[in-house]
């Protein structure tokens, strides 16, 4: 079998995850300072791989400026809306929301670059995937399901947010001699200096009276979810393609609703699951018209991409 596609299911299964050890470390611990734990542990294997393979250049901080806007976009406010918003939530209700970040990124980068007129198939995908988020959030009824639309409100914001990042990675990064690897890391660091300078430390090490919510957010949400998802995704892109690759986004929301069901014991309704089916298949209407393009069409060398860093 082709390692890569157990690198595929592998990374499916770990981004999936994430939203419960949100969840789990949401009960002790900030947003903030889960995302400051969270960037801290994914970003030491990928500084790591950076610097045995020598990909760290000092001349690479004349585009600190563009660092620090993709460190905001794509990791600080990311991260911290869907913090905030698997602590608001059922983490299987965030989970499927999640897997709207496609749907959010074609829609930024359309309109804001102007790629391409928008076509039936893709607006029909589009208006598919929406349809799949107000399913779950429901807002004429959100009361009584009580759901909470501050939640909704955060993870509609934090895909929003890496969309906006895969725009100004394609506008402002694509033609830079960076490799992804390099991208990333610089992103990652330069948002866990922010972080560094923003995050209230007080009180985080309560975190450490729960070993299931401390593992969880050092191993399962950092080193793994961040820093090994962030390898494993390169590995992916350079084996199968970015295209192939970005269809990993299919299996995170279907994980972290079986492990919501499962582990956490959480309510699932069957709209629940007809909503995330039209979010999936907005996705997929997407993602397949990308496979459609030219093979002689440009891809942007930008960290993001399609990616959904988790």
């Amino acid at each position: 079998m082709n390692p890569a596609y157990l690198a595929f299911a592998a990374l499916g299964l770990i981004w999936g995850t994430n939203f419960m050890f949100m969840k789990w470390a949401s009960v002790d611990i900030s947003a903030s300072q889960i995302v400051f734990l969270r960037t801290l542990f994914g970003f030491l294997p990928i500084l790591a791989i950076a610097l045995i393979r020598g990909e760290l250049k000092w001349r690479h901080l004349r585009h600190a400026p563009h660092f620090l806007v993709m460190s905001l976009l794509a990791t600080v406010v990311y991260y911290y809306a869907f913090a905030k918003g698997a602590a608001l939530l059922l983490s299987s209700v965030a989970g499927m929301l999640s897997g709207a970040i496609p749907l959010f990124s074609f829609l930024a980068a359309w309109a804001l670059l102007g790629l391409e007129r928008p076509t039936a198939r893709m607006i029909f995908g589009i208006l598919s995937g929406f349809v799949g988020v107000l399913m779950i959030a429901r807002p004429w009824n959100a009361h009584a399901s009580g759901l909470d639309l501050l939640g909704v409100f955060y993870m509609v914001a934090g895909s929003l947010s890496v969309g906006c990042s895969f725009v100004y990675a394609r506008r402002f990064l694509s033609g830079l001699d960076l490799s992804p690897l390099a991208l990333s890391t610089w992103q990652i660091g330069f948002a866990l200096v922010v972080l560094s300078c923003i995050t209230d430390f007080h009180g985080m090490a309560r975190v450490t009276g729960d070993t299931r919510a401390a593992l969880g957010l050092v191993l399962g949400l950092g080193l793994t979810g961040t820093g090994i998802a962030y390898i494993l995704y390169y590995y992916i892109v350079g084996r199968l393609g970015a295209v192939a690759a970005s269809s990993v986004t299919y299996i995170p929301p279907v994980i972290a609703l079986l492990l919501g069901l499962s582990i956490g014991h959480e309510p699932m309704r069957p709209l629940d699951l007809i909503a995330m089916a039209a979010i999936l298949a907005g996705v997929y209407l997407l993602q397949s018209r990308a496979r459609e393009k030219p093979t002689g069409v440009p891809q942007t060398r930008s960290a993001m991409g399609w990616m959904r860093s988790r």
